[in-house]
């Protein structure tokens, strides 16, 4: 529950008693339950009228493609999967110029730094 564990909850409840005082805790949960409900309720109809007023739309609408993380994710696994090993895929050098060989160090030059 939005990441909650049970140490963070016990933490929560022993913080608003002292907070809150065991006579007024009972009161406090039974508002904060109404709160929530009320909440509940609205969104509910909120979405209710969006489906409505959207129509087939909304049924169609899938808010987890649109999730930063799902995009990477699917990217990421769209690239795996490419097998992007051709060589006609890599990229060509200019004319003249070779690839560096393994442990053989650029060419340097100390006036241009």
């Amino acid at each position: 529950m939005f990441g909650m564990g049970l140490p963070e909850i016990l933490l929560i409840l022993v913080v608003a008693v002292f907070l809150f005082g065991p006579e007024r805790l009972p009161g406090l949960a039974k508002q904060a339950g109404s709160f929530l409900r009320t909440a509940r309720h609205m969104l509910d109809n909120a979405r209710n009228d969006l489906a409505d007023e959207l129509g087939e739309d909304f049924r169609d609408l899938n808010l987890r493609d649109l999730d930063p993380r799902e995009i990477v994710r699917r990217n990421v696994v769209e690239a795996m999967n490419n097998d992007n090993t051709d060589a006609d895929d890599a990229p060509e050098l200019p004319p003249g110029r070779q690839p560096l060989g393994f442990g053989e160090r650029p060419p340097y030059d100390s006036d241009a730094t």
